[in-house]
């Protein structure tokens, strides 16, 4: 069915409990976030519609919420590539150190020491980020494939399902990507972008394995991040109440980010280990296949890009795949 151990990677997540509270703070402040610049602009709104009648004001109070909840999410589109830097990267250095057995530093924090891991690969946030928008493109291009293999197949209703496995396996990207980045924390090499290219190859030889335990992985979070979902309708329902002129639609959207939010801070890391452990293991001992980095080259102008950035940059090459512990 799958090939990651559940066990394993909550135990790995207990070890990293650190991450997962930092990883809480974030996701949930950022949720409290839109709750209370959503609330504020609606405040606003609704103290400017008392110049006016009823309607005016619902609809003052409407927009103002509107505005809170777009000038937040603007902020925190230009915040995202810092969270990926110190969160997510962090996390995943830490987890990779965990699968290969090394022992955490002593008398250093796991968020100060991952830190420092992360800043050793990737000198800068804008370097990370480059990089794994990069990544989700490649990924992106090989679930394509699947799709193209699965329109020549003769079943019916073939490109309804096809349809609907594009859609699935394009939230299971999200899975996925940050593995990639793994491998390149993980080969401790100075080029980052030659790393993401050799972990991208041997994702592409193995993606079929890849690709199931992903879409496993996708099933599993956002079956419980709905089940969240409906138990947060309540409590966000009150929210939006006590707001002014009880903007009707805010329940449904609080609900969502409290949703997010614990898929964010407690989801992902436990489908990230997952998925670490699938693909060290099915990558072991492999070289990456010349046949796949010219077929990635072929269909992927994202990985060309990547790879016109490996070679320009200088840095030993990085080692491949070793055997590594069984976590």
């Amino acid at each position: 069915m799958w090939d990651f151990n559940i066990g394993s990677a909550l135990g790995m997540m207990l070890r990293t409990m650190p991450f997962i509270v930092l990883r809480m703070a974030v996701y949930f402040g950022i949720t409290l976030g839109y709750i209370l610049v959503t609330g504020t602009g609606a405040g606003i709104g609704y103290g400017i519609g008392g110049f006016g009648d009823g309607d005016f004001q619902a609809s003052s109070t409407l927009w103002g919420g509107f505005a809170g909840f777009g000038i937040f999410g603007a902020i925190m589109y230009w915040a995202r590539e810092y969270i990926l830097y110190i969160v997510k990267a962090g996390h995943i250095a830490v987890l990779v150190e965990l699968i290969d057995g090394k022992p955490m530093p002593e008398g250093k924090s796991q968020i100060t020491h991952a830190t420092q891991v992360v800043q050793q690969r990737f000198a800068q946030a804008s370097v990370l980020f480059a990089i794994d928008q990069l990544i989700k493109g490649v990924i992106g291009a090989i679930t394509g494939l699947v799709r193209g293999i699965l329109s020549i197949l003769p079943i019916p209703g073939k490109s309804q399902i096809s349809g609907i496995l594009h859609a699935f396996l394009r939230v299971a990207i999200g899975f996925v990507d940050e593995v990639i980045l793994a491998y390149a924390i993980r080969t401790g090499s100075t080029n980052p972008w030659r790393s993401a290219k050799e972990a991208l190859v041997l994702y592409g030889q193995n993606y079929k394995v890849m690709l199931k335990n992903a879409a496993w992985l996708a099933a599993i979070v956002y079956l419980l991040s709905f089940l969240v979902f409906l138990i947060m309708l309540a409590p966000a329902a009150l929210l939006v109440y006590l707001m002014p002129g009880a903007w009707a639609a805010g329940g449904l959207v609080f609900a969502l980010l409290f949703a997010w939010s614990f898929k964010a801070a407690l989801l992902e890391p436990f489908a990230l280990a997952c998925l670490m452990q699938v693909y060290f293991k099915t990558i072991e001992g492999q070289q990456p296949d010349p046949e796949w980095e010219a077929r990635l080259e072929q269909m992927s102008a994202k990985f060309r890009n990547l790879k016109a950035r490996a070679l320009g940059q200088g840095g030993a090459p990085t080692p491949h795949a070793t055997s590594i512990p069984t976590a």
